[in-house]
């Protein structure tokens, strides 16, 4: 006898009672995520409040943190919440507001590497968004102060800390040193 476990949807996902954890919604697997560490955190607050900070000022579009869900795939669903994402104003304004997930992948995901995530797991990440219609996905890895970035046809780019992140194909003008996302 086949023993069927069941899927769970976005749906039943959004309407979860507080458990105090975080989840995400892979191919209809709910995945416990452990709270962020310390320096996951404030790399991540670090480049979430520069592109928030350029983003408002230039009126270009919404940064979001990580608890947000974007729904970026269904039958069965996927509901992923990168660190830190932005949404163009253009597409903000197609879609309106939204109670539950976002019915997309945002234009630009942002995950920073926690010590218990797998190589394996970082890039069923980057593969996921870039899937559902990222343009632009960038993985910061504080241990090696380093900033992966991945665009669609697989074009990559490691970036180090001397290096400048520029993100201006997806958020115009919009560029940060490597560095001052890890100080």
């Amino acid at each position: 006898m086949e023993i069927v476990k069941k899927r769970a949807t976005a749906e039943e996902l959004f309407r979860l009672p507080d458990d105090g954890y975080r989840y995400e919604l892979v191919r209809g697997e709910l995945r416990q995520m452990n709270p962020a560490g310390n320096i996951h955190g404030r790399v991540a607050m670090n480049f979430g409040a520069e592109l928030r900070m350029h983003a408002r000022k230039n009126g270009l579009g919404e940064v979001y943190a990580a608890e947000t869900g974007f729904k970026i795939s269904t039958d069965p669903d996927t509901v992923r919440a990168p660190d830190v994402a932005f949404i163009s104003r253009a597409r903000l304004e197609e879609v309106g507001e939204t109670e539950g997930f976002w019915p997309g992948a945002p234009d630009l995901a942002v995950e920073v590497v926690s010590p218990a995530d797998t190589y394996t797991e970082v890039e069923e990440k980057v593969s996921d968004w870039l899937d559902a219609g990222t343009k632009l996905v960038v993985i910061l890895n504080p241990r090696k102060k380093t900033a992966t970035v991945h665009r669609p046809q697989g074009n990559v780019s490691l970036l180090g800390e001397s290096d400048t992140l520029d993100c201006g194909d997806v958020v115009e003008g919009f560029e940060v040193a490597v560095e001052d996302l890890f100080s």
